[in-house]
């Protein structure tokens, strides 16, 4: 409840102006991912609505003193060479809570890139867990969700349905924004 309260504080004090419902649990994608301050504004808008997520992290960055705090805030580190078996870690641990909430930024870093990691539509398709879509919208100063899918193994369908979600958000450095693309959208998942 404390947390809940200074995350709403921390939020107003800044001007961010929330939107959407917070997912109950599943897998939460945040997009556009352009800044390191995407996963403070992520993590203070889950906190207010009384959310603890585990979040996806490089496991470069859990070196002390960071590595304590990432930790502390729900932090998973994330061997980005070895995904597949992140994935079936992740899966049989979302399969023993429902409440579990798992946030990735599917681009995969800061910088502007070609495509979006399909770990996110994996782990949806091996756990049956739904998806919601976080986003930061840096020019208008909005944080929120927008809808909750379940991917349907249509790639490029499904993936049609997340550029549409995504269409107008910019994050905090629009010209690091990636377009939601995977790599391959023609090969079922």
């Amino acid at each position: 409840m404390i947390r809940s309260r200074f995350a709403k504080a921390v939020l107003k004090l800044m001007r961010w102006r929330t939107v959407g419902e917070v997912p109950p649990g599943g897998i939460l994608v945040g997009a556009p991912h352009t800044s390191n301050w995407d996963w403070v504004a992520m993590l203070l808008l889950l906190w207010s609505a009384d959310v603890s997520p585990r979040v996806l992290i490089k496991r470069e960055l859990f070196k002390p003193p960071l590595g304590w705090i990432l930790n502390a805030t729900g932090g998973i580190a994330i061997d980005r060479d070895n995904a597949t078996e992140v994935v079936a870690d992740l899966a049989e641990h979302a399969g023993r809570d429902e409440k579990f909430v798992i946030v990735l930024a599917a681009e995969g870093t800061r910088s502007k890139g070609d495509h979006w990691k399909s770990g996110f539509y994996r782990l949806a398709r091996q756990t049956g867990l739904p998806v919601s879509f976080g986003f930061i919208d840096g020019p208008t100063k909005t944080l929120g969700f927008g809808p909750t899918l379940h991917m349907t193994g249509d790639v490029a369908g499904d993936m049609d349905k997340i550029r549409a979600i995504y269409a107008e958000k910019r994050g905090i450095h629009p010209k690091g924004r990636t377009e939601p693309r995977l790599k391959d959208e023609t090969t079922p998942m």
